[in-house]
């Protein structure tokens, strides 16, 4: 075994008696999150080499006020192995470490990266033939042990999962955000009425999440989201995900789904579950007040900065674009910002962007440390754009904060206190402080714009 892989002693003799060899290498990937994704060979007595692959989570929170823990999401792994759907072949589950070993496929999974048109159709076409699989298996025959019973109907579970965040948010503490109390309200009053079959569903499911190679899903992946349902609650997660990697004319490919699998896409309820998908997303994130990071997960490396960044206010963006279209709002737009005009800030923050550009990312071959490295960049254009564009759109922030409350407060941290305070006490109407909120997120998103690129234009797919 060798003493320079960070990873836990007692893990790596897991990996070595499950796999009956030496652990030779382990190389933590990017992405993940707080799941993290090594690549292990194993060394055999007879000197071949066994390629596999660790999901691993270290931190404390996986216990903590948590259902989506690997130990869950292995459970559904376990439970496809051997079906039409296609998952890497599970060789392990740790019975104390949130730890999965799988045999290591071969593919891709950035589907943004494949730059022969007829390719990215065959792949979307494969893809959709997989969700097809997954929603025509039967959940009863499935052994899903911890997931409620497949003999409830569809609104039922819809119930017992926002019971579930309910749940959540209570034992995290601190108050989450008024607009996410009013969605879940929403939520809950306007259920579908849906009596069809209850299906597995992913979630979180699409472009990202699956693994391809020459036109073909080779495995489909990342199953923590996974719970049952109603198949839109896919079909759903599915726009979320070509939001931000695209799947080739989306609304063709949702025809492609109603013709291998017989059903039809009910527009209504997949905008219900893009509510319900993304106000999952702002649970999940949900701390009390200046709680931080689970400090075992930064030692493991931490979480991407940047995309940690751009990817927050992606997702409440979206978020607030589904809860506004749920609900028959129109936000107005927002002020574009005046012309830049140079300071030594923005001068030097270029002349750092170059240097990590041409210099330091060029020289580092480890692609954890290069993913790093593109997210500091990303991290120094939001300061830049927040150093020359923020005061500007405080300003635009303390003018609306004044529309609702009738006073302009001295600044925008105690604005945002006093309109949260007045919505908590039922003194707003839920609409203008989620139109509030929107046009912030708005501002937000004009911030983040160089470091979020082509992801600040993107917006939910059209369905037809």
């Amino acid at each position: 075994m060798s003493p320079t892989v960070p990873l836990p002693r007692d893990l790596l003799e897991w990996i070595e008696d499950l796999a009956s060899g030496q652990v030779s290498r382990a190389e933590r990937q990017p992405g993940g999150a707080r799941k993290e994704a090594w690549f292990v060979d194993v060394t055999r007595a007879d000197g071949s080499l066994d390629e596999l692959f660790l999901r691993y989570d270290r931190s404390t929170a996986a216990a903590a006020a948590d259902p989506w823990t690997l130990h869950r999401e292995a459970v559904v792994y376990l439970a496809l192995q051997d079906t039409d759907v296609g998952v890497p072949r599970v060789l392990g589950v740790h019975p104390e470490h949130q730890a999965m070993l799988s045999v290591r496929l071969h593919g891709a999974n950035w589907f943004s990266r494949i730059t022969d048109p007829e390719e990215q159709v065959n792949t979307a076409r494969d893809f959709m033939s997989r969700l097809v699989a997954l929603h025509d298996l039967d959940p009863g025959t499935l052994h899903l042990p911890g997931f409620p019973s497949p003999t409830l109907s569809v609104p039922e579970l819809v119930c017992h999962e926002l019971d579930e965040w309910e749940v959540i948010l209570e034992a995290r503490g601190g108050e989450p955000d008024p607009a996410l109390r009013f969605s879940m309200r929403w939520l809950r009053q306007h259920i579908p009425p849906y009596d069809g079959p209850v299906v597995l569903v992913q979630g979180d499911t699409g472009p990202g999440n699956f693994m391809y190679r020459d036109g073909r899903v080779v495995a489909v992946v990342d199953w923590e989201l996974a719970h049952l349902g109603d198949p839109m609650d896919d079909i759903a997660w599915l726009a979320l995900r070509s939001s931000q990697d695209p799947f080739p004319d989306f609304p063709q490919r949702l025809r492609d789904y109603e013709h291998l699998s017989g059903r039809l896409v009910d527009d209504d309820r997949v905008r219900y579950y893009q509510v319900m998908a993304e106000t999952k997303l702002q649970v999940m994130r949900h701390r009390p007040a200046g709680a931080g990071s689970d400090h075992a997960a930064d030692e493991g490396g931490g979480h991407d900065l940047g995309n940690g960044l751009i990817y927050a206010v992606f997702h409440r963006r979206l978020w607030l674009e589904a809860l506004a279209d749920a609900t028959g709002l129109a936000p107005t737009p927002i002020e574009a910002a005046p012309d830049r005009q140079p300071t030594e800030y923005l001068v030097i923050s270029d002349m750092l962007l170059n240097q990590l550009r041409d210099v330091v990312v060029p020289r580092i071959s480890d692609p954890l440390a290069q993913q790093r490295s593109k997210g500091f960049a990303r991290v120094i254009k939001y300061l830049a754009a927040l150093h020359a564009d923020g005061p500007y759109y405080d300003d635009r922030e303390l003018d609306d904060i004044a529309a609702l409350v009738g006073a302009r407060p001295a600044n925008v941290a105690a604005g945002r206190a006093t309109v949260e305070a007045e919505a908590r006490r039922g003194e707003l109407s839920d609409l203008d402080y989620v139109g509030y909120l929107w046009r912030r997120v708005a501002r937000e998103n004009e911030l983040m714009r160089a470091a979020s690129g082509a992801l600040a234009n993107r917006h939910w797919p059209a369905l037809r």
